[in-house]
């Protein structure tokens, strides 16, 4: 496992890419490469985290701004550190999921909160299994257009389709509640069938629509760790318009903001991730700020 040193950490904040001595509330880490479904092929989402740390550089002189999204200081009261960005392989998705793992891991065991930004959404099936460190049961609440639970696509069974079936079968992971899902993706009646069976709870954008959030953030249990899996094409394509497949009437902003604020206050958000951007379809570089606005406030509710 090898931790490279971006040309911008996330906000600026300092780089700390030895893991066995890190001094910070939440450490942030890079993970472009998951697990291909195309060995030797980028993912569509591989050079999202530098365009996310590049975002919003200008933080790095303004964390005593007050952010009207928090309710409190940029990032909060969080000591955040930046770990660098895992050196990748396109051929080899069993070595990233290790080095995903291992560097997940690694920051669990130091105190630290960890929060990836991917890559595609097949680099957080490591990151949930590294949870298991905590030795306590994880509530999973997903942000997506899809729900994510075939179990192979073209004979392989962790790539980014399959990231809450594999997440399903960890022992630490207890509760999954899905909200955004929308139009047609990657599910078929038999992938809703085998979700609901194993008691993910899902919220559609229709069913969002016509009854608010305040039913997903109710289902989260209340006192245990909660993962964010945020895929941001769960977002409505107006926030969010560098994804592979844009899916109409998604999430706004401030919904994400009550999610953020509603999952806070059910639990210990305990660690995060931001996967599937790809900034080749957004040149404007908007979902690059969006994201990494929304990690800032992540970060402050951890530290909260």
């Amino acid at each position: 496992m090898r931790l490279l040193k971006p040309d911008h950490t996330f906000c600026e904040v300092p780089f700390a890419d030895d893991l066995s001595a890190l001094d910070g509330d939440v450490a942030v880490f890079a993970a472009q490469h998951g697990t291909p479904y195309t060995p030797g092929t980028p993912s569509h989402a591989a050079n999202a985290p530098d365009a996310v740390r590049s975002a919003l550089k200008w933080h790095a002189i303004g964390r005593e701004q007050w952010d009207f999204d928090s309710d409190a200081p940029v990032m909060g009261t969080a000591r955040v550190v930046d770990c660098g960005t895992l050196e990748g392989d396109l051929h080899d998705g069993m070595k990233n999921r290790a080095g995903i793992k291992a560097a997940a891991e690694a920051i669990v065991r130091s105190g630290a909160k960890p929060l990836l930004l991917g890559g595609d959404d097949s680099t957080p099936i490591p990151f949930i299994d590294a949870f298991a460190t905590l030795g306590r049961p994880v509530t999973i609440v997903q942000i997506d257009a899809h729900i994510d639970w075939r179990d192979e696509i073209y004979g392989e069974t962790h790539g980014f389709s399959s990231t809450m079936r594999r997440a399903s079968e960890f022992a630490h992971v207890k509760d999954i509640i899905q909200i955004g899902a929308r139009g047609p993706g990657s599910a078929r009646a038999e992938e809703l069938e085998a979700a609901r069976s194993w008691g993910a709870k899902l919220f559609t954008m229709r069913d969002v629509h016509h009854g608010g959030l305040a039913p997903a953030i109710a289902a989260v249990p209340k006192g245990g760790d909660i993962f964010l899996s945020i895929d941001v094409d769960g977002l409505d394509p107006a926030l969010m318009p560098g994804v592979l497949l844009p899916a109409f009437g998604g999430i706004a902003y401030q919904e994400m903001l009550d999610i953020l604020d509603g999952a806070a206050e059910r639990g210990n958000i305990a660690g995060a991730c931001f996967v599937e951007y790809a900034p080749e379809s957004d040149p404007a570089g908007h979902g690059a700020r969006v994201i990494a606005r929304l990690a800032c406030n992540v970060i402050a509710r951890m530290a909260a």
